[in-house]
């Protein structure tokens, strides 16, 4: 996993929105908001969902020698249910979308709700028409003729009625047959192909749940290794499993933690600490996790410590009994590895996210617009820093001038490019890199 050499630096640029095209004083609705994005294995097509539970595709397009998205399918893929059994509302929003191994008659997807899994086709349909002959001749006989053909979607499997609690997490393995779903205190595995059976792998249930003391928050299964998935918690724990050990896996493989440093110890400690996403690196060597302030990389081979701590909001530390009486304190930013393992991306507030070289090299902040100020900001290369200028914070960065309305929850990057898809309210934006340095030749 090679880092960029000390001659080269990326400009992060606006390439695309997505989305609508509110003014400033005109209300977004909430089923608008965008709640996931996720490109395919090959970076050609990329899914957005959104609380209204639509799935929205785009797919790469050369535009006058430029590559860029445009759109290629709309579907609805969950409606809003009631428990009647719970006195519960089901909300139809969309928490995570995965696509499925490429296949010749179309494009699987999975996507979920907090109860429901489904298996989506999406595939070019011919639209045929039936014609007779002329009028007045003495023979009509009716005939078929293939005419234009249009974008089609339909559920192929329903994975339904095997969480009692919210579906944070899907994730497809490498076998490309089984994937696993995960919610608050139990983690199944499933085969593709069976949608009324799925086995028990994880299940942190005590008896009593009085003496609950954390959830799960996350879970991913590894890029090369079918037997291995972790996941997390809202202790801050990531513990890995291997399904060769026990057909449940309670008792983990490994496990990773770091100690909290009791000067910092408050009563939003352990809100904090909770770990709202989880990324294997693409060689499966490292593991990136996303708490409220902070990224952190790990090792796979070393347990004790994080080989780096990125401080994204220590600036907020000031702020939290704020962020918690407005709920704030309970976003969940999601997070990515890049194409080639060197850069981690999240999101922020103001609708800024942060791209950070790992190794030290650099950090910076981009605001996800469309204007011009949406240039990449460069935070200097402090790796277990705050991502602020050491000389000073931005004035973006000063709490007191932060709109915690406007905030980049859901974040992607292509899986073979520099480049980037994070949603902010409504909106969709696409953000790409040119890597430039002494032979000043462009990666994108």
């Amino acid at each position: 996993m090679a880092s960029p050499t000390g001659t080269e630096a990326q400009e992060w640029k606006f390439s695309q929105v997505f989305g609508g095209d509110k003014s400033p004083v005109e209300e977004i609705n909430d089923v608008d908001i965008v709640s996931a994005i996720e490109f395919n294995d090959t970076g050609e097509y990329i899914a957005a969902g959104d609380r209204g539970g639509r799935v929205v595709l785009f797919k790469r397009t050369d535009n006058n020698k430029l590559k860029e998205y445009s759109f290629y399918a709309e579907f609805q893929s969950h409606e809003p249910e009631f428990d009647y059994l719970k006195s519960l509302e089901i909300e139809e929003k969309i928490n995570k979308i995965k696509w499925c191994k490429p296949q010749t008659n179309g494009h699987f997807l999975l996507t979920t709700n907090d109860k429901t899994v489904k298996l989506w086709k999406v595939f070019n349909k011919k639209i045929k028409q039936v014609s007779t002959g002329p009028k007045g001749s003495e023979y009509s006989f009716p005939s078929v003729a293939q005419k234009d053909s249009v974008v089609a979607a339909v559920p192929r499997r329903i994975y339904s009625n095997a969480h009692a609690y919210h579906i944070n997490s899907i994730s497809l393995n490498s076998d490309g047959e089984t994937y696993i779903s995960s919610d608050d205190l139990r983690i199944n595995l499933w085969n593709l192909g069976i949608s009324d059976q799925s086995f028990n792998i994880v299940d942190i249930k005590p008896a009593n749940m009085e003496e609950l003391t954390e959830v799960i928050t996350s879970a991913e299964f590894h890029p090369k290794h079918c037997n291995l998935f972790m996941y997390s918690s809202s202790k801050g724990t990531i513990k890995l499993g291997d399904m060769r050990s026990a057909a449940l896996c309670d008792s983990h493989a490994k496990v990773f933690e770091e100690e909290e440093d009791p000067s910092t110890k408050s009563f939003f400690s352990e809100i904090i600490s909770s770990i709202s996403d989880i990324k294997f690196s693409p060689d499966g060597r490292y593991i990136l996790a996303r708490d409220y302030l902070t990224l952190k990389i790990w090792d796979i081979n070393m347990e004790s410590k994080p080989v780096k701590v990125v401080r994204i909001h220590d600036h907020l530390r000031s702020k939290l009994c704020d962020l918690y009486e407005n709920d704030c304190i309970f976003d969940k930013f999601e997070t990515s590895f890049s194409h080639d393992g060197t850069q981690c991306l999240t999101g922020s507030y103001n609708n800024f996210f942060h791209i950070f070289d790992w190794q030290g090299k650099t950090s910076i902040a981009v605001e996800a617009a469309k204007s011009a100020n949406s240039k990449a900001k460069r935070a200097g290369p402090a790796p277990a820093t705050n991502l602020a200028n050491k000389r000073g914070l931005r004035k973006s960065d000063n709490p007191d001038n932060i709109d915690f309305n406007k905030k980049c929850l859901h974040v992607a990057w292509h899986p073979r490019e520099p480049l980037v898809a994070v949603g902010a309210s409504n909106n969709m934006y696409i953000f790409a890199a040119n890597t430039v340095g002494n032979n000043n030749n462009p990666s994108v």
